[in-house]
């Protein structure tokens, strides 16, 4: 059962997302810029609307909507017997609800909603959930680590659904999963279709032992196009992993506009929701997930175990994206039943699309929005 309590993310990871190694050197970047910004005497958030007076006692706000229906909320719950924060924002709050899943696992996607997501508040109540023990819900000494398991995962997802379908009076909801997030997503969609207008799968994980390989050719492939010298491509092949990440960021396999991880960081600096605190445990996330997390709840690739999914199903490709490899993606689209199958191709983004193209992420929400809601 759902109590609230208003208090009103990295070598390439499994599932595609940054591994905790390189969420780490982010972190402390952010960190060392942060520290920075204060001994300046400059405040660590960008955001220029005044904190609302309940979130001020925890240093950790979000800004108020100037909507008559408005909502803008950043709460704890408790979802499967722990505490677990959501942020909750939309401009009517008697509009569809859109509720993301972050990737990782462990790696939060609140700290970059707001360089995003005000698109999608104009035509959704926007919900981005910290999933137990990332980012803001980073709590073991509070959260067992015998629940960091797929199935907790795919009950805490259906308990919070059933929250805000109540909460907001929805009949059903949008559901987005985002690289892990797209993992659990479609769980969730084949497990509890009824609760969904439709499934959006963005950076769609489908098979991650081809994806590993695809990575390694498309990096060599680069290598050798971009003049790098014989010792250096016999280096990758021999310890791929060693430079796995930094490659996919050099070549634009993740960010298709960087060549690096510093527009997260700027993005992280403005995030009025995340204290300090909250941004040293984006990196201590994955490290958890990757130490704990367990795949109890099919056998085998995900494009193998789940081929059916009876809610019309969305894939948002980025064209560039290599850390979740969107020829795997547009195979698994391929096999999958569904009353309806559509796909979205980005041109200028990789693994990001929300991130690196809002408005043409917001756009295409908008059509989904018109295509399925009146299911």
């Amino acid at each position: 059962m759902i109590r609230d309590s208003v208090t009103t993310r990295l070598q390439t990871g499994p599932f595609g997302n940054p591994s905790p190694q390189l969420v780490c050197r982010l972190c402390r970047r952010l960190l060392a810029v942060c520290l920075a910004l204060i001994v300046a005497g400059h405040p660590v958030s960008q955001a220029q609307d005044t904190p609302q007076p309940s979130a001020r006692k925890s240093g950790a706000w979000t800004s108020p909507i100037d909507r008559p229906n408005s909502v803008a909320s950043l709460e704890s719950l408790t979802i499967g017997g722990v505490k677990q924060f959501i942020l909750i924002r939309g401009e009517d709050k008697s509009k569809p609800i859109l509720l993301f899943l972050h990737g990782g696992p462990g790696m939060p996607m609140m700290y970059l909603a707001h360089s995003f997501q005000a698109w999608l508040e104009k035509d959704f109540v926007v919900v981005q959930w910290d999933q137990r023990n990332a980012g803001k819900s980073y709590d073991p000494d509070n959260i067992p680590a015998d629940t960091m398991n797929v199935e907790q995962f795919i009950s805490d997802t259906h308990e919070l659904t059933q929250y805000l379908r109540h909460r907001f009076g929805a009949p059903k909801i949008f559901l987005v999963g985002h690289s892990w997030g797209s993992y659990l997503g479609i769980l969730v969609a084949h497990r509890y279709p009824q609760l969904f207008y439709a499934y959006v799968g963005v950076g769609q994980v489908a098979n991650s032992e081809r994806a590993v390989k695809i990575q390694e050719g498309f990096i060599l492939s680069q290598l050798k196009a971009t003049g790098c010298t014989p010792d250096q491509i016999a280096r990758f092949e021999n310890n791929p992993e060693a430079d796995r990440e930094n490659y996919l960021f050099k070549f634009h396999g993740e960010l298709y506009r960087s060549e690096n991880y510093s527009p997260l960081v700027k993005a992280g600096l403005a995030a009025p929701e995340y204290t300090l605190r909250d941004a040293f445990n984006v990196a201590k996330g994955p490290q958890y997930a990757a130490k704990h997390m367990r795949y109890n709840a099919i056998s085998g690739e995900l494009m193998d175990a789940i081929r059916e999914v009876n809610v019309p199903v969305y894939f948002m490709e980025g064209r560039h994206d290599y850390t979740a490899p969107s020829e795997l993606a547009v195979e698994y689209l391929a096999k999958l039943r569904a009353p309806s199958r559509h796909l979205v191709w980005f041109e200028n983004s990789a693994h990001f699309p929300f991130f690196e193209e809002p408005e043409e992420f917001a756009t295409h929400m908008r059509a989904i929005l018109r295509e399925t809601k009146g299911r």
